[in-house]
């Protein structure tokens, strides 16, 4: 199967095109309450709650849609290291695309790399790109891995994502103590049972 398309994925958007959407989000959210029933304009409560809401949207949690992938710069891996090195937990934040509900939780990455590495803050920064859009966490998951096998080409690449996800504990089934795990493995941690006995012992201290 090939790599996955990014959720949702949109080209990068200019300040301008980004503050246009936010208006324009904000009143459909008015509207959204209206339809609801809820008095927003008079609710002190609730005084620019729609501005808020599409500020936060827009320019917080899918905000992974309307922006560029970070810059990564690689560096030639000069020592030839070819052992396991894993960063996490980094922090996941989310939202599920069937019901826009947070999805909270953390990753690993595991690596064994091959002629580049990488600086370890652009790990995080490509997950939290990565994350920061309406989507499932199944695919996520492939799709950060795809990003980084298509900057490193490492040996060896594992991604590990945990989260708890609302829309299962705030509503259906109510289900406060479940967490979803996915994984991917390629390389050396998908055809080598020690390499991904050796990972799990790292991730697990």
């Amino acid at each position: 199967m090939g790599p996955l398309t990014l959720a949702n994925e949109s080209r990068p958007l200019s300040a301008d095109e980004q503050a246009e959407i936010r208006a324009e989000a904000e009143g459909l959210i008015a509207r959204l309450f209206e339809t609801l029933r809820i008095d927003a304009e008079h609710d002190h409560n609730m005084t620019g709650s729609a501005r808020r809401i599409a500020k936060m949207l827009v320019s917080e949690l899918f905000v992974g849609r309307y922006t560029a992938r970070p810059q990564v710069t690689t560096f030639p891996n000069v020592r030839a290291l070819d052992e396991i090195y894993t960063v996490g937990p980094v922090a996941v934040r989310s939202t599920c695309s069937h019901h826009f509900a947070p999805v909270m939780g953390k990753a690993w990455i595991g690596l064994i790399p091959d002629a580049k590495l990488i600086g370890l803050s652009k790990l995080s920064r490509l997950t939290d790109w990565i994350m920061r859009r309406p989507q499932l966490q199944e695919e996520a998951t492939c799709q950060l891995a795809d990003e980084l096998e298509s900057i490193l080409s490492p040996k060896g690449l594992a991604v590990i994502v945990t989260a708890r996800h609302m829309c299962l504990e705030w509503r259906g089934v109510c289900e406060h103590a479940t967490e979803m795990t996915t994984s991917v493995m390629r390389g050396l941690f998908r055809e080598s049972a020690e390499a991904r006995a050796d990972l799990m012992s790292l991730i697990r201290g």
